[in-house]
């Protein structure tokens, strides 16, 4: 075959560290437009980015030419970064070490894109723990608890 074609959706989702509550409803616009460069510039478009006050969840497609940690290494690196040098007491901010990444087929797509831009209504009721949680059940990954969380 002389072409290589691939297309891997991805259900990205991280936290800041001890879930501190960084992500203020000021700064979240340009932060998720901060964060669709990176994925731009790694051609790794973003379908759909939210997040709440503790962590972030975006869907894009995965470049056939990156390996999704290092896309998500400068996505957390190059954020991180840029949130550092808003007004304000960010000059502290951290990511969590880890993350969760679940693929994601065509046909759910646009049920994955709705659950991601009602974050907002899910974390009423549900802490972020609690979802990633259920995330992690859903796609049947073994876990420990005491490895989860910083």
């Amino acid at each position: 075959m002389p072409q290589s074609l691939a297309q891997n959706l991805v259900h990205l989702i991280f936290s800041t560290k001890n879930r501190e509550r960084w992500l203020t409803a000021t700064v979240r616009p340009q932060f998720h437009s901060y964060l669709a460069g990176i994925l731009r510039d790694m051609d790794c478009p973003a379908l759909v980015i939210n997040s709440v006050f503790d962590h972030v969840h975006l869907l894009f497609m995965l470049s056939k030419n990156r390996a999704l940690a290092d896309v998500v290494m400068e996505i957390k690196r190059g954020s991180s970064k840029w949130i550092k040098t808003q007004p304000g007491p960010f000059g502290s901010f951290h990511w969590q070490n880890g993350y969760g990444a679940f693929s994601i087929g065509q046909s759910g797509v646009a049920a994955t894109r709705e659950y991601i831009e009602a974050q907002e209504e899910h974390h009423r009721v549900k802490t972020f723990q609690e979802e990633f949680r259920a995330f992690l059940k859903r796609y049947e990954v073994e876990f420990d608890e005491r490895y989860v969380w910083d």
